[in-house]
């Protein structure tokens, strides 16, 4: 990436070198330029939201920004970036959105996010750090930038105006009025699960911002509960790609002696997950963890993999993160244990199943969805 300070060499994470999708956009190069044409005075305390891969902080490293960020991967590859270009440790301070954030900023920058209530609950947080001085620039490309979008800074911060666009890339100028009157922070989001749901049935779910369905059981997700493996006894079980928990709450609830193990690389994610978890009063072992899908769990240490893969990457669709998750999952599979994937019938995940583990079967189908269990040999 090309920026007023330099060229800079960026991965995402985890680096592989047949993926073509770039760690930065037009809406990073756009964002950088104009803090060079305009002077920005850099001196004070740079807050950079949102960061995808660690371009912005990497491309302003000299100016010892904090990086806040929901994403385990992007704080990773911001770790490999800045190590890369002889960044010394420490000189970027990153920070998860479950982190108190610094209480004076004079500088934030902010990459629009795509969930609209990830933004506004970021903003809401950041707001009383922000003074009438702080500078505020957003960016994104044109496609994530929408009149809601605009409209959340305004509510929260203060007047707002965007750029032209560029490159298919906008800016978006947000002057603070710290006197504005700001609505209370709607974030975590409760709601009490329906019935005919199994053994989650009238239980509360506990969502932060930005996780995915934050006001209601989505369609797939009740389509999984009601197709789960009913084997009893002490198991070890992982809710992969956990979201706010429900499945593996269901899996507790419905055994007891099961040890459920909840991983995400979403921090927002994960702590809604223990949320849902502890509000429901679960009995047995649970453990929460932030991370790469299944890295860092023992191979052949477990009995029970569930997983509803996500199939984009920011804009971009692409299988790679399923098909990485079911690597992770059969390598951490005892021999006979099992994956249950859902996902919709046109991804085709039966395919994958059978070239990885040799085999794949349909436990259960509507016209739009699909459950399938693949089993260790």
């Amino acid at each position: 990436m090309t920026t007023p300070w330099g060229a800079l060499a960026l991965t995402r994470f985890p680096e592989d070198p047949r993926d073509r999708l770039r760690a930065w956009d037009a809406s990073d190069e756009y964002l950088l330029a104009h803090l060079a044409e305009q002077d920005v005075p850099l001196s004070g305390t740079v807050v950079v939201v949102g960061d995808r891969w660690g371009a912005l902080v990497t491309a302003l490293a000299a100016h010892r920004p904090t990086q806040i960020t929901d994403s385990w991967l992007a704080q990773e590859a911001t770790r490999a970036n800045l190590a890369r270009h002889g960044v010394e440790p420490g000189a970027v301070r990153l920070l998860t959105t479950q982190d108190p954030p610094p209480a004076r900023i004079d500088v934030l920058l902010v990459r629009v996010p795509k969930s609209l209530a990830l933004l506004e609950d970021q903003l809401l947080r950041l707001a009383p750090s922000v003074h009438e001085g702080t500078v505020v620039v957003g960016t994104g490309m044109v496609r994530e930038i929408h009149t809601s979008t605009l409209e959340l800074f305004g509510r929260i911060l203060g007047p707002t105006r965007t750029s032209l666009a560029k490159r298919k890339a906008r800016l978006i100028f947000c002057t603070p009025e710290p006197s504005v009157e700001r609505p209370a922070n709607p974030w975590p989001y409760t709601y009490t699960l329906p019935d005919g749901v199994g053994a989650v049935s009238g239980s509360t779910v506990v969502n932060h911002a930005g996780v995915f369905c934050a006001d209601r059981l989505d369609i797939g997700t009740r389509f999984f509960l009601a197709h789960l493996p009913g084997e009893r006894g002490p198991r070890r079980v992982v809710d992969l790609g956990c979201g706010n928990g429900v499945v593996g709450t269901a899996v507790a609830l419905a055994n007891p002696e099961a040890e459920v193990l909840f991983v995400d690389e979403s921090f927002q994610a994960v702590a809604s997950a223990e949320a849902t978890f502890k509000a429901n009063g679960v009995p047995g072992h649970a453990e929460f963890r932030v991370g790469d899908g299944m890295a860092g769990v023992p191979a052949g240490s477990v009995d029970l993999v569930l997983n509803n893969p996500p199939f984009h990457s920011h804009q971009a669709t692409t299988d790679a993160t399923a098909w990485r998750m079911f690597t992770g999952a059969r390598r951490a599979l005892r021999p006979g244990g099992e994956l249950w994937v859902v996902g919709n019938r046109h991804l085709g995940y039966h395919v994958k199943l059978r070239r990885l583990f040799g085999n794949s079967e349909v436990v259960a189908s509507d016209p739009k969805f699909v459950v399938l269990r693949a089993v260790r040999r």
